[in-house]
């Protein structure tokens, strides 16, 4: 059995974050570039806050497993959707404590399979690493 270089991702995860006019702030990923913004008077407004990109990251990654799981079965996504809500917010420390992810189904939706998506939207990469956080450093270095 090879060993696995635990390395083997650094490089396909790096992400170069640049700074713009007032509160713009790209970072380009995988050959995309991804612009935040801040709302006026520190920004512009002109792209989603990176807090807005956290918030929509989970409700999506959520998505993407339930429209896979429909699409698997032949299951139309037509009338499917998710609403994303905050079910509890601490206001001292300004940090979201639980949040609700309700998948609205039609009234056609084939009833042996609301469990399974419940259960294909919990396997959401971005929930999961919600649950198990990364340690974060954070360094300088200086380039010359």
């Amino acid at each position: 059995m090879r060993a696995i270089n635990k390395y083997k991702y650094i490089n396909l995860l790096s992400m170069i974050v640049k700074f713009e006019e007032k509160a713009k702030v790209i970072a380009s990923y995988k050959g995309m570039t991804i612009t935040t913004d801040q709302p006026a008077p520190m920004g512009d407004g002109s792209a989603p806050a990176p807090f807005d990109l956290f918030l929509a990251s989970i409700g999506t990654c959520a998505g993407i497993y339930v429209k896979s799981f429909c699409d698997r079965r032949g299951i139309p996504t037509d009338g499917i959707q998710i609403e994303q809500s905050v079910t509890d917010y601490d206001k001292e420390k300004g940090l979201i404590r639980g949040m609700k992810l309700d998948i609205q189904l039609p009234a056609d939706f084939p009833e042996k399979y609301r469990a399974a998506v419940i259960s294909s939207a919990s396997l959401c990469a971005v929930k999961k690493h919600l649950e198990n956080p990364p340690t974060i450093e954070t360094i300088t270095s200086i380039v010359e």
